[in-house]
């Protein structure tokens, strides 16, 4: 198993727990989204999202989805399984906090985007902040349009091309003052001031709130709508050469020994 469970009361923490950097797989994937759908089943009042200490999650188990070669199938059915995950976060009938404990690039910062709030570590080494982002230019991808909708939704449509375009991963500090972070505290109170917010927020009347949260958050849902993820030509652009080139080199790096 890939996750971890532990309960505060109503509200239930799931963890990432795949070690060393949380790469999403397909198992993880599955996983997550049954861990979501049983918190909801168990009647658990909210969820905490959490990882690791200095990861929240890297993102794409990259290597793992070369291992795929030329496997069309494969492939497809492992986006599946991440765009099956984000879709379920996004579509949680109770509020979801990310505790974001490290780094968030890519997939990681997917996931944080389909959450409702985003408290996000401080890094005790200052000229190493965490940090998050939507980098799949760098690593030769083109980000689809539903998830461009996520980060506009939160940073603006403007500074979401900027930092899209770039594919730039933003210090935790300057992550806070985009918007795409909504709170900065220390590593080991992450998940602990996770839990404080979702307590306040669940003393509100709960109908009214529970309500007023799902009218609030359609174009999150809409945004990972089939059309606008067009998981097709997504999956035709992961063999194209550039993007092989980069994934490849990409890949090389990610299987070295630390």
């Amino acid at each position: 198993m890939s996750i971890e469970i532990q309960d505060h009361a109503d509200i239930r923490e799931i963890r990432l727990a795949r070690p060393p950097a949380n790469a999403l797989d397909t198992a993880l994937c599955r996983e997550l989204i049954g861990a979501i759908n049983q918190a909801q089943a168990d009647d658990r009042h909210a969820i905490v999202l959490s990882g690791a200490p200095h990861i929240f999650s890297g993102g794409l188990d990259v290597p793992y989805l070369l291992s795929h070669g030329t496997d069309k199938g494969k492939l497809l059915d492992s986006w599946q399984a991440f765009f099956g995950a984000a879709k379920t976060l996004a579509e949680a009938r109770i509020p979801v906090v990310a505790a974001l404990t490290g780094h968030a690039p890519a997939g990681g910062c997917v996931l944080a985007l389909c959450c409702d709030y985003r408290i996000m570590a401080r890094s005790v080494d200052t000229a190493r902040p965490y940090a998050i982002g939507l980098n799949e230019v760098q690593v030769g991808l083109a980000a689809p349009e539903g998830i461009q909708r996520l980060l506009r939704r939160v940073v603006g449509p403007h500074r979401a091309e900027r930092l899209l375009v770039a594919g730039e991963m933003v210090p935790a500090e300057q992550a806070v003052q985009f918007g795409l972070v909504d709170e900065l505290v220390d590593g080991e109170l992450v998940v602990a001031r996770a839990i404080a917010w979702l307590q306040d927020l669940l003393r509100l009347p709960r109908q009214p709130m529970l309500h007023t949260r799902d009218v609030a958050r359609a174009d999150l849902r809409e945004a990972l709508a089939p059309e606008l993820i067009q998981l097709d030509r997504f999956v035709e652009a992961w063999y194209t050469d550039d993007a092989q080139a980069a994934l490849q080199a990409l890949g090389a790096r990610l299987r070295k020994p630390a």
